[in-house]
Parts: structure tokens; C-alpha cells; sequence
């Protein structure tokens, strides 16, 4: 279980089993995270069952943390945890024998190697913007530089952590400039809005059996806009014998043109039957 922390990007990698249930989860959330950092005002995670039960959701409501989940099939709504994951492979593919039976206890490891590096989006390491310095490590046996030493006074010390979070605020910002300005560069805006019609994107790994053939049609529909949850998010009417979520990223959605039509008779004339309901659009729509 990797969990990152947005502003400070301080992580956490927990070795756990897939057979874990919720309680287990919950019991190493406040063991690992809660007991150092406290309650969040909001966990942004995926789809797993785990997250969606009844206790994790009850759980968190009754402590004022707001669940957020990321659109099924879509990894980029949660891009942070994404990048941190492909870091952690690299890291453990340098520390694990090769026997990779050792992958778990790497893992401390790993946590403070990361933690102790500058972020892209902060530039700073996320022991620095937590405590305001970075840990040694068994190779600094030099002096530290007087000036970068952190005053041990109260008040010295706190108008240098409200100073550092600022600069780390102003930091991500243009972080997040830069990453919005990048992926929008050859992105054409779509919107869509409740009753629009829209051609739908079947994706292999959520409709493996109309994917089955690359002769087979790799869209569907038109399908009825019913709720637009976010900016980048929509409920379609879907028929019920597709038996999936009915929430969608806007990147796998187009405008319906009824002139485009190559094959009528492949499409669905009357999408009556609405699916199951996304068990994040409450969550969202808040």
C-alpha cells in the first residue's frame, strides 16, 4: 500500500497481503500514517473494493475526511501515486537479491531514500518540508553548515517552517503550471453536458469481451450523458447487460455525429437500461 501525502509528497510504502481484508487496512492506515500525521481532510484512492466497503466509508465519515475516488480504468486522476509508484520499482530493482523474495523488508529502505530526495514539485526532500531538515545518513560524518542548521528556539523555528511551506506552496503551483500547461498542449478542450450523446471508448482492459478481436469495434454507443461530476468526469445510461461502471473519464468519450454513422445496425438504438451506479459520484459531486 503506497500512500503520499499531496503537500508535503512524504510517503509511505506498506508491505501487506492481497488477502487483507478492510479491518486489516484500516488497522495498518493508523499504524503507518494516522499515528504520525494525523487525520486527512481527504483521501483521493482507487476503485478496490476495500476502499468502496461500507466500514472504510462509514469510518472516515464519521472522522470528517472526505473519500474521493479516482475514475475506474483511469490512473491518471491519481497521477501523483502513479509516478511514485514507478519510482519505488526502480528503487527496489536496485535493493532486492535475486532471489526478489526480499522485496518487503527493502522496503524501510526504499521509504527513506525517497523521502530524503528533492521533489520535482516542491524541491525539497520530504523530510524538509515535514521537520525542516533533512536525517543523516551513515555517510554524513562531515559537519553540517552552520546555516543550515534549524534553530531549536519555538518561535525562530516556526517562522522558518511557515517560511519553507510558503516557498513549497509557490513551488507546486508552478509545478502544477507546468504539468497542466504540458499535457494541454495538443489536447482539444471537450465538454459535455446532461442528455448530450456520446460515443464511447472501449477500452481492452475494462471490455475484454468486446475486445476479444482487433476486427471488433473499438467504440460504442450513442450513449446519454446523465451527470457530469467534475470537470473531467460523466455518468452515462448504459444498457444493463455491459455490467460495468457507468462513470467515465472524459478522455474516453466524443461527440456523437449522427452522419459518422459507418454501421447502423451495430449501434445501440435505445440505451433504456441504466448500469450500476458509481460508487464514487456522491463523493465527487461533494
Amino acid at each position: 500500500m503506497v500512500v503520499v501525502d499531496r503537500f508535503s509528497k512524504m510517503t509511505h510504502f506498506i508491505p501487506r497481503h492481497k488477502t487483507d481484508d478492510v479491518t486489516c487496512i484500516v488497522d495498518l492506515y493508523f499504524k503507518e500514517v494516522l499515528r504520525l500525521h494525523g487525520v486527512p481532510k481527504s483521501i483521493i484512492s482507487d476503485r478496490d473494493s476495500k476502499f468502496l466497503s461500507r466500514f472504510w466509508r462509514s469510518l472516515w465519515r464519521l472522522r470528517g475526511t472526505k473519500l474521493l475516488f479516482s475514475t475506474a480504468y483511469h490512473p491518471q486522476t491519481d497521477g501523483q501515486t502513479e509516478v511514485t509508484n514507478r519510482t519505488l520499482t526502480t528503487l527496489l530493482r536496485g535493493l532486492v537479491s535475486k532471489s526478489l523474495k526480499d522485496w518487503d523488508l527493502k522496503l524501510p529502505h526504499a521509504e527513506f531514500a525517497y523521502n530524503r530526495s528533492p521533489s520535482y514539485a516542491t524541491k525539497h526532500s520530504p523530510f524538509e518540508c515535514v521537520y525542516g531538515i533533512n536525517p543523516l545518513t551513515p555517510l554524513d560524518f562531515i559537519l553540517i553548515p552552520s546555516e543550515s542548521m534549524v534553530s531549536f528556539e519555538a518561535e525562530t523555528q516556526a517562522k522558518e517552517m511557515r517560511k519553507l511551506h510558503e516557498q513549497i506552496q509557490n513551488q507546486i503551483k508552478k509545478a502544477n503550471e507546468v504539468y497542466k500547461a504540458r499535457a494541454n498542449k495538443h489536447r482539444t478542450q471537450l465538454e459535455f453536458q446532461p442528455g448530450d450523446l456520446v460515443w464511447l471508448h472501449l477500452r481492452k482492459e475494462r471490455f475484454p469481451s468486446q475486445r476479444k478481436n482487433k476486427l471488433m469495434a473499438r467504440s460504442d454507443g450513442p450513449f446519454e450523458i446523465l451527470v457530469k461530476v467534475g470537470s473531467n468526469a460523466y455518468k452515462l445510461q448504459l444498457p444493463g447487460d455491459m455490467a460495468v461502471s457507468a462513470m467515465f473519464n472524459i478522455g474516453d468519450l466524443s461527440h456523437y455525429v449522427e452522419d459518422n454513422i459507418e454501421d447502423p445496425s451495430d449501434l445501440r438504438s435505445n440505451p433504456s437500461e441504466e448500469g450500476e451506479v458509481d460508487a464514487g459520484a456522491l463523493a465527487k459531486e461533494a
